[in-house]
């Protein structure tokens, strides 16, 4: 028995020896895996991961740009920022950041439900609280959306307790507000809002334009100066705790922002709001689907004015006016059509220059003509009639126009409608310019020449053609027109601006002999023999230059030139002994006269534009009235 029980115990240790070993090879081979394990963490994986940790515990947080500002020529505000403060949480946080500040003070700070109600409930009371407290004086600030009229408790009940990470409860709060909100609630983040300001509503939004939420132009000037006007956006970099919260005194890399430049323009306000309005009342006493007017200043090009019917206000609510049928955009510049009589004065200015006829010429002008094969009626049936060329104007006889166009030939008349700028943009910096149209001369048949002279066949923007009366306005030299004055970067330097560029199309002398010629156009005559298209357009002690303009629209569905639909429009000059200011209209398919009269005219329109314009700028008088102007021989 003895000897069986040690050969056991000499079993036992031998198998306890293979065991023991076996294990400790176990050992060695896992601490040998976590050796190698541990250098490739250190040696190969470990810049790699650290990058990845340090990417974890740090945020790069943008720093925005001040939006730069719009103001007319006279300094007046038409678009600004201003700072203000918008509302957020972080839902997914929110719950342990209620919880912790409960157990720290459980007898002033309530559970997370209880906390969510009081929140909801408060929030809006709040914002009410600070508006009832709002200085009158301060009722142009802008932030009215602040208000908690528009908050309700169970939208704010619901962002703060959804999954989200992050949710806005209320945007546009005026800092002042923000900062008691962050008092009475400080589980809600304050942050800065910048918000684009439009003082004057729906004044000049059709050049102005507006941005998005994002901060991004969407029309007009808004739109086209985007880059410049927006800066450039500048950032740092900070640690993020595991609260997600910035660690104070970590920051760094730090690149301040660029504000962006401000725009002063060629606008002046005051004319700009009285004519929108005027242009307003036009289009809706004239039945028009829109009426539009652009003013030029005769010596520089710049844009005085730029009025379009129905212009939206940025401000106000969008769809609402969507549905009233307010319109973003510009028409002024965006729109081509047919100008009709309007452009005859191109045919003047050529033939004038061209030596093929003076203002006193008798023309025996018959009641239609054969151009190409193609035959052209005035306006009213008439027999033989001896107009003076100045009468073929004043009377706005096509028959006249083309007998004096085909004197200057085709190759020469395409000269001048280059030289005038027509089917060529103006560039004038606003989005969405039309170039018009003009057909090559390459490509005109044997009707082409029949139709252009009388300002058919082709196209232009109302711009185009404010801009073709400018030239000879200033002695028979276009300059582009121009809306934009200077331009001043964020550390108040002048920011260099192409010159505008002039074009002379005629010589003074012709320039000056066609304006007189139009003095007919708004010439009055009891017995009507004497008396032009627009005596309505003349303005009591000043003399005025300017054209009628009827032409046809395409009927969409024949796709021929319609019997009833028209484009009316009217160009000027004031004064035209000492011009100062091209006025141009276009009204779209009227019913009746801009003031409600009979007829399709745009004349009275053109009259209270510049009357106002005159009055307002001190022109003085003529010196003299306007010589008696013979339109038929007798």
């Amino acid at each position: 028995m003895p000897g069986n029980s040690w050969r056991t115990l000499d079993f036992g240790a031998a198998g306890f020896g293979r065991r023991g070993a076996a294990v400790l090879v176990i050992v060695l081979v896992v601490v040998l895996a976590l050796l190698l394990r541990l250098t490739w963490v250190q040696l190969v994986k470990g810049p790699e991961l650290s990058a990845m940790a340090s990417e974890q515990r740090t945020a790069v947080i943008t720093e925005p740009a001040h939006r730069g500002s719009i103001v007319d020529r006279n300094g007046q505000r038409l678009s600004y920022t201003m700072e203000a403060r918008s509302l957020s949480v972080h839902p997914h946080l929110l719950d342990t950041y209620m919880q912790e500040r409960h157990e720290m003070n459980p007898d002033t700070v309530a559970a997370p439900d209880q906390r969510i109600e009081e929140i909801a409930e408060g929030l809006p009371d709040l914002l009410n609280e600070s508006d009832s407290q709002t200085d009158p004086d301060d009722a142009d600030s802008g932030l009215d959306s602040s208000s908690g009229d528009g908050v309700r408790a169970d939208d704010i009940r619901d962002k703060l307790t959804s999954d989200s990470t992050y949710e806005v409860l209320v945007r546009d709060v005026d800092p002042d507000v923000a900062e008691k909100v962050s008092e009475e609630f400080p589980e809600i983040t304050v942050e800065r809002q910048d918000i684009r300001q439009y003082p004057n509503g729906a004044v000049a939004q059709n050049v102005i334009g507006k941005i998005s939420r994002d901060n991004e132009g969407q029309f007009g000037l808004e739109l086209s100066q985007d880059s410049r006007l927006q800066g450039t956006n500048g950032s740092r970099t900070v640690d993020v705790g595991a609260n997600g919260l910035a660690i104070p005194g970590s920051t760094r890399d730090r690149h301040p922002a660029v504000d962006g430049d401000a725009y002063e323009l060629t606008l002046d306000l005051e004319a700009q709001t009285y004519i929108q309005q005027l242009v307003q009342q036009a289009k809706d006493r004239s039945g028009a689907e829109s009426a539009n007017a652009v003013v030029l200043d005769a010596k520089t090009g710049e844009v005085v004015a730029m009025a379009t019917s129905d212009t939206i206000n940025p401000q106000g609510d969008i769809d609402r006016q969507l549905a009233e049928g307010k319109v973003f955009g510009n028409r002024v510049v965006q729109d081509a059509y047919e100008p009709g009589s309007v452009a005859k004065v191109i045919t003047a200015a050529a033939a004038i220059e061209e030596g093929k006829t003076t203002p006193d010429e008798v023309l025996q002008v018959p009641g239609s003509i054969d151009m190409s094969g193609v035959t052209v009626k005035d306006a009213w049936d008439h027999g033989v009639v001896p107009y003076t060329t100045t009468g073929v104007f004043g009377k706005s006889s096509n028959v006249g126009t083309l007998m004096l166009a085909d004197r200057v030939g085709e190759e020469s008349f395409w000269d001048y409608v280059q030289k005038f700028g027509i089917g060529q943009a103006t560039d004038l910096g606003l989005p969405s310019e039309t170039s018009g149209y003009v057909p090559d001369l390459s490509q005109w048949s044997g009707g082409t020449f029949a139709n252009l002279p009388i300002g058919q066949g082709m196209s232009m923007s109302l711009l185009q053609m404010a801009s073709i009366y400018q030239a000879l306005a200033n002695d028979g030299v276009r300059v582009t027109p121009s809306i934009i004055k200077s331009v001043t970067d964020a550390a108040g330097n002048d920011v260099p601006q192409d010159e505008p560029e002039s074009v002379e199309v005629v010589s003074p002398e012709t320039a000056r002999t066609v304006v007189d010629m139009f003095r007919a156009v708004n010439q009055s005559d009891p017995t009507g023999v004497q008396q032009g298209t627009a005596p309505t357009a003349g303005i009591e002690g000043y003399q005025t230059s300017g054209k009628t303009g009827t032409a046809q629209q395409i009927d969409p569905e024949t796709r021929a030139y319609s019997n009833s639909d028209y484009w009316i429009t009217y160009a000027g000059i004031a004064p035209a002994d000492d011009p100062r200011f091209v006025v141009a209209i276009m009204l779209d398919d009227p019913e009746r006269g801009t003031d409600g009269s009979g007829g399709q005219s745009a004349a009275p329109l053109f009259r209270d534009i510049t009357s106002w314009l005159l009055d307002h700028y001190n022109v003085p008088l003529s010196p003299e009235a306007a010589p008696r102007l013979t339109l038929e021989a007798q």
